[in-house]
């Protein structure tokens, strides 16, 4: 019986955006040092796609604000912490107008809630807690979502087993066979909460060609997950954090 849905946030809850945003890497680039623009953008951008690469490999976590230091040290540049906070406020403001959330996802998290589901959201992330909240805040879903994860707090990324057990453990699960995790990646998303016994959703998405395992089952518009775990659901008492 399902207790419990967990989602995947880029390209499954808000719209799908390129994981590298060359103008907001510009942006830093142009603050720290303008006479050197385009050359610390080039690095900065490469830091961030050394990142990405580490998902089939180690998935260890890693911040925005450690990103930009391994920038630095690549640059042999002395970046201190104001420039640090400077480099991700900007970031962040050059992510704005591209970050909006699926129409249906208010929607669709409200009827999983109304059904008793406990709904979580689990992010391969190196931007900070207060980046992802904006945005959540901004459109309503901070209050349909009982626990928030974003693994620039965590050790590891998905698909490591770790970060699945931290998010059933925040939602009070106790058998993974009874949270379904929905998401877009089928080698981090799907394969990540598949070996941890979590019954999976794949919403498809063009832009993603990694290969993985198959999911419990395929959607590509999210209303479409209220008919599968309809029926599937248990009683349970109201969620307490």
């Amino acid at each position: 019986m399902i207790e419990a849905v967990v989602f995947d946030w880029g390209g499954t809850l808000s719209e799908f955006v390129s994981a590298e945003l060359v103008d907001a890497w510009r942006l830093a680039a142009r603050h720290l040092a303008p006479d050197r623009e385009d050359e610390i953008t080039a690095v900065l951008v490469e830091v961030e796609s050394d990142f990405w690469s580490t998902v089939a490999t180690h998935q260890e976590s890693t911040t925005l604000a450690a990103l930009v230091a391994e920038a630095s040290r690549r640059l042999g540049m002395d970046v201190g912490e104001a420039l640090l906070e400077e480099a991700a406020v900007r970031h962040l403001d050059a992510w704005t107008p591209h970050i909006t959330h699926d129409a249906d996802a208010a929607p669709v998290l409200t009827a999983l809630r109304d059904r008793g589901l406990r709904i979580g959201l689990l992010s391969n992330t190196h931007w900070p807690r207060s980046f992802h909240e904006r945005f959540l805040e901004r459109d309503g879903l901070t209050k349909l979502i009982d626990v928030r994860l974003y693994t620039s707090e965590m050790s590891h990324q998905k698909p490591h087993p770790s970060v699945f057990h931290a998010a059933l453990d925040a939602l009070h699960v106790d058998d993974p066979a009874s949270a379904v995790f929905v998401g877009d990646r089928p080698f981090d998303d799907i394969g990540g909460a598949s070996a941890v016994g979590m019954r999976t959703i794949l919403r498809r998405n063009p832009a993603v060609t990694d290969p993985g395992p198959d999911a419990d089952a395929t959607i590509d518009r999210l209303p479409e997950l209220l008919p599968i775990v309809s029926g599937q659901r248990r009683r349970i008492v109201p969620f307490i954090p």
